[in-house]
C-alpha cells in the first residue's frame, strides 16, 4: 500500500507529529508498531513493543545540510544516554534512548526536547510497518455468524469484526482489532486464484465460500481508501423452506407449480430476494421430475438433485455474461431457468424470450414494490422497443413478488410480501398501457389473487407476526392501512 500525506499544522512536537498519524493509520490500516513520518530534510520513526502500549523507542534522521545542525548536535549532547547521534551518509541519525536499557519516558522526553531545535513542517508523508499478520479464523467467523443468527460481516481495517444482527450493526470482540495486512490474506487465502487477480485487476470482487459444516457465503472484497473490505452475506448450508421463511404455502406452492412465464422476486439490497428464489428452486426441485439450470454471479445456495436435477453456473467462471448464459441455456434442455439478476436489457430481453418459448423462469429485480416493476423493465430498453416490450410482458409474466424484510414479535425479521399476479384483464391494460397506478388498483380487484404490501402487513399483525406499530412502519400508505384497519377500506373502482 501506497504512502499517505496530510496537513496537520504547526506543531512543535514530533510525538504528537506521531500520534496523529497513528490515529489516521488505525482508521485505515489497523493498528501499526512502527509509524514512520517524514518531509523534506526531516525522517521520524516511533516504533512501540506491542499493539496496546505507547511509542517507547525513536529514530530522527536529519538532512545533515539543514541550518539547525549544530543546534541539534548541541542539544543531543545535553540530553545523555536518553540519545545517541551518529552521522550516516550526509545524514545525522538520533536514537532514542540509546542502544541499552533504557527509560522510556525518558526517550520522550528526550524527541520533544531535541524537535524544539527543529521547525517542524506543516504536511508530513506517512506511513506504518509491522501490523498484525496473524491469520484471521474464517471458522470462528462463521461461528459468530451461527452464534449472533447474523445475516453479513463486514471485515474491515482497523475495527473489529462487525456483525448485522436484525438489520442493525454491532461491533464484536470475537477478535481484535484487524488490519490491512489480515483482511488481505484472508482475501487471497478465501478466494479462488482468478477472482483474486480480478480484485488486484480491478479494486474489487465477488465469490462464494464454503465453510464445511456450518454454511456458504457470498464474498465481496473491495478496496476503500486504499484499503481492503471484506463483506460475507451468510447462506446456511440447508436452503429454507417456505415455512422457515415465514412465506405463504398456498402463494409460493403455486408459483412453484407453474411450468412456463416469467416469475419474478423483487425488493431492495439484502431484502432475502435471493433466499426466497432458492427456496422456490428447492420446492421445485424435491417435487418435480426436470431440469433446474441456474445462472448466478455467484453461485449461492448450492442445490443438490432430489427428484430433479440441478446444474448451477457461476458468471465469470462458467460464463461470461447472464444474457450469454440465458441464451445458451434454451440449447441446454432446461425446464426451469433460474436468472440470478435483471440487470440490464439484453439479459431481460433473453429472458423473456426463454418464458415466451415454454420455460419457466425465475430471476430478481432491484425495486420498491410490485406495480412498479413493469415499469422499471422496460426503462432499461430504447423508446423504440418498450412498447413491444408491454406487450411481450403481457403474455409471459406469471407474477411478481417484492418483499422487504421487518422487525418480528420476539425477535429475528419476517418477509412482509406484495404480490402482483397477471391474472385479470384490468392489470393486463394496465401492463400494456405501462398505466403503474392502474397496476395497483387492478391488484385490489376481488378476482385478482394480487395482494399489496398494505393488506399483508395488515393480516401480518393479526396472525400476530408483527407488532402494529411495525405494521404501520412499513406500511407504503398508511391511512389507507389505517382504514383497512378500521374495516372502512374500500377498493377504488376501475375506470372504464
Amino acid at each position: 500500500m501506497s504512502e499517505l500525506i496530510a496537513g496537520i499544522g504547526h506543531q512543535k512536537s514530533l510525538l504528537k507529529v506521531a500520534a496523529i498519524m497513528d490515529k489516521e493509520l488505525r482508521k485505515r490500516r489497523g493498528v501499526p508498531k512502527c509509524v514512520r513520518v517524514w518531509a523534506e530534510g526531516v525522517d521520524f520513526e516511533a516504533e512501540r513493543p506491542d499493539y496496546e502500549k505507547d511509542f517507547e523507542s525513536f529514530t530522527l534522521r536529519i538532512s545533515a545540510d539543514r541550518t539547525e545542525t549544530e543546534r541539534l548536535i548541541g542539544a543531543a549532547a545535553d540530553l545523555g544516554p536518553a540519545c545517541e547521534h551518529h552521522a550516516e551518509d550526509g545524514v545525522l541519525v538520533f536514537t532514542f534512548p540509546a542502544p541499552g536499557p533504557a527509560d522510556a519516558a525518558a526517550a520522550r522526553a528526550a524527541v520533544d526536547a531535541l524537535a524544539q531545535a527543529l521547525v517542524l513542517p506543516e504536511v508530513w508523508h506517512f506511513d506504518g510497518s509491522k501490523y498484525r499478520a496473524d491469520p484471521i479464523d474464517v471458522e470462528m467467523l462463521f461461528k459468530g455468524l451461527l452464534q449472533y443468527k447474523a445475516s453479513d460481516i463486514h471485515l474491515t481495517s482497523g475495527q473489529k469484526p462487525i456483525f448485522r444482527v436484525d438489520n442493525k450493526i454491532a461491533i464484536s470482540d470475537l477478535m481484535g482489532v484487524l488490519s490491512s495486512a489480515q483482511i488481505l490474506d484472508l482475501i487471497k487465502r478465501i478466494a479462488p486464484p482468478r477472482y483474486f487477480e480480478h480484485f488486484e485487476k480491478h479494486c474489487q470482487t465477488s465469490f462464494s465460500y464454503h465453510q464445511v459444516g456450518l454454511g456458504y457465503a457470498r464474498a465481496s472484497a473491495f478496496i476503500k481508501r486504499g484499503a481492503p473490505h471484506l463483506t460475507f452475506r451468510y447462506l446456511p448450508e440447508k436452503v429454507p423452506s417456505f415455512d422457515d421463511l415465514h412465506m405463504p404455502n398456498e402463494i409460493m406452492e403455486k408459483l412453484a407449480k407453474t411450468h412456463n412465464g416469467l416469475v419474478l422476486i423483487a425488493g431492495m439490497t439484502g431484502s432475502g430476494k435471493s433466499t426466497t428464489a432458492a427456496a422456490l428452486i428447492d420446492y421445485i426441485n424435491r417435487h418435480r421430475n426436470c431440469h433446474i439450470l441456474t445462472i448466478e454471479d455467484p453461485v449461492e445456495y448450492v442445490h443438490e438433485n432430489k427428484k430433479a436435477f440441478v446444474s448451477q453456473r457461476s458468471l465469470g467462471e462458467d460464463v461470461e455474461t447472464f444474457a450469454e448464459a440465458v441464451e445458451g441455456a434454451l440449447r441446454h434442455d432446461p425446464d426451469v431457468l433460474l436468472v440470478g439478476e435483471m440487470r440490464d436489457a439484453d439479459t431481460i430481453r433473453s429472458a423473456i424470450n426463454a418464458a415466451s418459448t415454454g420455460h419457466l423462469v425465475l430471476s430478481t429485480l432491484h425495486a420498491n414494490n410490485a406495480y412498479g416493476v413493469v415499469n422499471r423493465i422496460v426503462s432499461f430498453f430504447d423508446p423504440v422497443e418498450r412498447e413491444l416490450v408491454r406487450q411481450q410482458l403481457v403474455d409471459s409474466l406469471r407474477c411478481v413478488i417484492c418483499q422487504r424484510l421487518v422487525p418480528k414479535k420476539g425477535g429475528g425479521r419476517v418477509p412482509a410480501l406484495e404480490v402482483l399476479f397477471n391474472d385479470v384483464k384490468s392489470i393486463s391494460k394496465a401492463i400494456v398501457a405501462g398505466d403503474t397506478p392502474g397496476l395497483r388498483i387492478g391488484m385490489q380487484q376481488t378476482l385478482s389473487a394480487s395482494l399489496l404490501f398494505e393488506f399483508y402487513l395488515h393480516r401480518m399483525y393479526t396472525d400476530g407476526l408483527i407488532d402494529l406499530e411495525v405494521a404501520k412502519e412499513s406500511a407504503p400508505d398508511l391511512d389507507m392501512f389505517d382504514q383497512i384497519l378500521m374495516g372502512t377500506y374500500s377498493v377504488p373502482r376501475m375506470a372504464h
